[in-house]
């Protein structure tokens, strides 16, 4: 791994974002839908309780939509564009372009969540919150985000169109959310062998979010979240490099 390479194309697809307004209107659409989710859906004044726990809750589905928004445009344009070739003529490897486009976005990603912290100013002001839970809820916040680029730059990198990519990217990560409720298992579990739910259960991002969320930090989540990122990326190299070979 040349990380010098790594490091040349982050920066390069970093500074991408913040050429073109696509960055505020994220980030502005992000601030506005989250402010909204928390104090009116969420009813964060009624509760009455100096936690983030509305805000967190519904970062499963304010992701679903804006986040594949970002991964659309990872591979799809370049390869509609053309300009992918010019990047696999630079002395780049495959996996090294996967790793620095997919650390761009979710660092992105991470601004745009990190520009919500007036919330966990404003919360301590209110009362005596646990920040440590607040802190665990950022860290899963930001996991999730990360497993659902990941999903969709592979997506990504198997269209040239990004409506395409967009629409298979939220179907597909709806699923990983789905996949641990109730409503799912009881599909399975007339026929299913037990192991079989638990395994289908398992793989939900749900699951493991909302465990982190309230400050319960397992390393198994995290090793759930870190290996889910690496395997999409591994297979996003290998797209990349059967269509190179086209």
């Amino acid at each position: 791994m040349h990380w010098s390479m790594v490091s040349s194309l982050f920066r390069r697809e970093f500074n991408s974002y913040f050429a073109t307004p696509l960055a505020l209107i994220f980030i502005v659409i992000f601030l506005m839908l989250s402010g909204a989710f928390t104090f009116y859906l969420g009813h964060f004044y009624e509760r009455g309780q100096a936690d983030l726990e509305p805000f967190f809750a519904f970062h499963p589905w304010l992701y679903l939509i804006l986040v594949p928004a970002i991964s659309m445009r990872l591979w799809a344009e370049e390869r509609n564009s053309g300009s992918i070739e010019l990047l696999m003529t630079l002395p780049v490897r495959n996996g090294e372009a996967v790793l620095a486009k997919f650390l761009a976005a979710w660092c992105f990603t991470g601004i745009a969540l990190l520009l919500t912290f007036p919330m966990w100013v404003s919360v301590n002001y209110l009362g005596d919150p646990d920040n440590g839970v607040i802190l665990a809820g950022y860290i899963g916040s930001w996991l999730l985000a990360g497993s659902y680029l990941a999903v969709g730059g592979c997506i990504s990198a198997c269209t040239k169109s990004q409506v395409i990519a967009f629409i298979i990217a939220v179907v597909v990560c709806l699923l990983f959310i789905l996949s641990g409720f109730p409503m799912v298992l009881d599909l399975f579990s007339g026929w299913a062998p037990q192991f079989a739910l638990d395994s289908v259960a398992s793989l939900s991002f749900w699951t493991h979010f909302e465990a982190i969320k309230k400050g319960v930090v397992d390393m198994r989540d995290l090793f759930f979240f870190v290996g889910f990122i690496a395997a999409w990326l591994i297979a996003t190299a290998t797209v990349i490099e059967i269509k190179k070979a086209d």
